[in-house]
């Protein structure tokens, strides 16, 4: 059983700057991500990344301001993830997930194929 916690949200004016963290418990061979979700919209992908190696693929919204770091402990097998967000802006305001998946398809954006998930963090962007 995977199990993630999520930290770090908080309240910033706009192009101000936050640092979430997740920190995934469990074995893990897959990949893990960040989605998002705003009051009354669909959850969106922001950033996955490969549990081993590989690269790590961000939306289109978010590239070039957000950075996504980790740190892979195997022995425990934990995962600890940083999401950096720099040059936050009102629209990035929304609940942010972290989430995880055993397999290999790690530049999908479905947040329906990803099945264990932390409980949020919220992010406000004034």
């Amino acid at each position: 059983h995977v199990q993630l916690v999520e930290s770090g949200g908080d309240s910033v004016q706009a192009g101000g700057s936050l640092r979430l963290t997740c920190e995934v418990a469990g074995y893990l061979y897959g990949c893990m991500a960040w989605f998002r979700q705003a009051p009354g919209r669909e959850r969106e992908y922001v950033v996955s990344t490969y549990t081993g190696r590989g690269g790590t693929f961000y939306a289109d919204s978010v590239q070039g301001r957000f950075t996504l770091s980790r740190e892979s402990e195997l022995v425990g097998a934990k995962n600890t993830l940083w999401l950096q967000m720099n040059d936050l802006k009102p629209e990035d305001t929304a609940t942010c997930y972290c989430a995880a998946k055993n397999g290999h398809a790690c530049r999908s954006q479905r947040s329906d194929e990803y099945n264990f998930w932390g409980q949020g963090t919220q992010v406000t962007v004034s």
